[in-house]
């Protein structure tokens, strides 16, 4: 069996990056996704803005740290993480008590969009060679390569 999940949004945080007990860093930060149609009832347009929970392993997560920042433009090729309770998104209550819902997604591939100050993402020449499962595929897209 096979999913994958490809994801086209901005980061809502800061990554965050720590160190299993073995030594492999793993990065996690959140990501928005945004959409706008026309309401049902024939009303005006509807943005509608989706949230998920990226977690990026090994070295990939050590480049994501390093050139990722609140903001930045993502493309995500990943796998859903169901909850281990029920199989689906990690359900939970919003401080003003409405219901919400955290989709959990491993990273396999993160492709930067964005680069901190003008576009330009500099990637150490230690990682140029890697192919896009162990490097993350950092190197950033020109807009007018992205087929969307």
């Amino acid at each position: 069996m096979y999913h994958t999940i490809i994801l086209v949004g901005n980061l809502g945080n800061e990554p965050t990056m720590r160190y299993t007990p073995n030594g492999q860093a793993v990065t996690t930060f959140s990501v928005a996704t945004n959409r706008q149609h026309n309401a049902d009832n024939g009303g005006g347009p509807v943005k509608e803005t989706t949230w998920f929970r990226l977690t990026v392993w090994g070295k990939q997560a050590e480049i994501c740290n390093e050139f990722l920042y609140k903001g930045s433009k993502v493309l995500v090729e990943g796998r859903l993480t169901p909850d281990p309770d029920t199989g689906g998104p990690r359900i939970f209550n919003r401080q003003d008590g409405s219901a919400g819902a955290s989709y959990e997604v491993t990273a396999t591939t993160v492709r930067f969009l964005s680069g901190k100050e003008n576009g330009e993402v500099e990637i150490p020449a230690s990682t140029q060679g890697m192919n896009s499962q162990s490097a993350g595929a950092a190197s950033p897209i020109p807009d007018d390569d992205i087929p969307f």
